[in-house]
């Protein structure tokens, strides 16, 4: 019984997780697109 919902928290957390870095990963990609491309690496 706790073992399940353990489970159940652990896959809503790692969901949680997954949709609040998303957003974050984003942000940080078109920051370092842009950074590179002010730089000239492209």
């Amino acid at each position: 019984m706790l073992k399940a919902i353990a489970d159940v928290i652990r896959s809503v957390g790692g969901a949680v997780a997954t949709v609040v870095t998303l957003p974050f990963r984003a942000v940080a990609r078109l920051f370092g697109g842009a950074a590179d491309t002010a730089h000239g690496r492209h």
